[in-house]
């Protein structure tokens, strides 16, 4: 086997296998709709730009983010959070995925990020 620097360095401080860091690496919005079903209940990272926000709403912070990928169905992805951001904002979140998500009153999503943390880029 052919030992990288990577590889070594990530073996030196006991961070595991390469594919730990692929595993931890931000998804784009079209591969977590694409994997939905496999990421559901577990922590993803995403990075892209905030183009709505709605404050407040049920204890929570509602985000949408779009970072150029997926089509009509699958470009734009809702966010829950305590943390907030401004339109325009490029961020990378950090959260639950969450499948068929049912607040009532007629908002329901299909696939959705819940309890994420939010880092706002510089």
């Amino acid at each position: 086997m052919k030992l990288t620097t990577t590889f070594v360095l990530a073996t030196v401080l006991g961070l595991g296998s390469l594919n730990t860091f692929a595993a931890d690496a931000a998804k784009t919005i079209e591969a977590v709709y694409k994997d939905k079903a496999k990421l559901e209940g577990k922590q993803v990272t995403v990075k892209g730009k905030v183009v709505k926000v709605n404050n407040g709403i049920m204890g929570r912070n509602f985000l949408h983010i779009q970072d150029g990928t997926g089509g009509k169905d699958n470009n734009d992805l809702s966010v829950t959070s305590t943390q907030t951001a401004q339109v325009g904002d490029k961020v990378t979140i950090a959260g639950k995925v969450v499948l068929n998500k049912d607040f009532g009153s007629g908002y329901n999503y299909p696939l959705i990020v819940e309890e994420a943390s939010v880092t706002v880029g510089k």
